[in-house]
């Protein structure tokens, strides 16, 4: 299930950057350039990201009035402003505050932890396919046909989890291998097309034809979710 954001943003170059990053991570995104009406549509998602500096009514404003409407929707505020008074008046009804320039993989980080924290999402649990699911607090596999758990090897897991730090993302067989063992990779090395291989005769229901872990020839591997 993807996890939903409601976006408010006026710039458009970082709005559709913002917006481009956090669907190839598996959330869906609904990006306003402004908050008038916001309140109406916050109760279809599970955080909001809040630009302070927005035409019209500024961030503040526009926070409280969706922290009125929605109490239990966490709201992390986006500021090009680092004076101490904003960030205080900010999280009088703000759930986190992040600081620009910041790094996508940080502003994922803070929107998982408020997701969590608010009970946002209905389950830890992801589907793979139509019948694996990871559960994602326990790191857990299991196999939604029998609820039998599939027990992975540590690097197995390690990869898998991988995957699912970069959903429906490409990920380079370089990138992957030097992620999880911690060294550089060497060309024409087998070892990790032998370990997703083993993860695919785990996880797939045809290893030969496998619909989860997919290969996309001379770049490297894309889960989908």
């Amino acid at each position: 299930m993807k996890r939903s954001v409601l976006y408010i943003e006026d710039n458009e170059k970082i709005g559709s950057w913002v917006k481009d990053e956090l669907q190839q991570r598996g959330f869906s995104v609904q990006w306003l350039l402004s908050g008038e009406g916001a309140e109406n549509e916050i109760h279809q998602h599970e955080v909001v990201i809040l630009d302070i500096m927005l035409p019209g009514l500024d961030g503040f404003t526009v926070g409280r009035r969706l922290k009125k409407a929605a109490p239990a929707v966490p709201i992390l505020l986006l500021s090009a402003r680092t004076a101490i008074d904003d960030k205080v008046e900010g999280l009088q009804f703000a759930d986190d505050y992040v600081t620009k320039p910041f790094h996508t993989d940080e502003l994922v980080a803070r929107l998982e932890v408020l997701i969590r924290r608010s009970g946002g999402t209905s389950s830890t649990r992801i589907a793979l396919g139509n019948h694996i699911e990871v559960d994602t607090e326990l790191q857990m596999v299991y196999d939604k046909d029998t609820g039998a758990e599939i027990i992975l090897t540590g690097k197995q897991h390690q990869i898998l989890m991988y995957f699912l730090r970069h959903p429906n993302q490409v990920l380079p067989k370089e990138q992957i291998y030097e992620a999880v063992w911690g060294e550089a990779y060497i060309t024409g090395d087998k070892t990790l097309m032998v370990h997703i291989r083993r993860l695919r005769q785990k996880l797939e229901r045809n290893p030969d034809a496998p619909e989860i872990i997919e290969t996309l020839k001379g770049i490297g591997y894309r889960v989908k979710l």
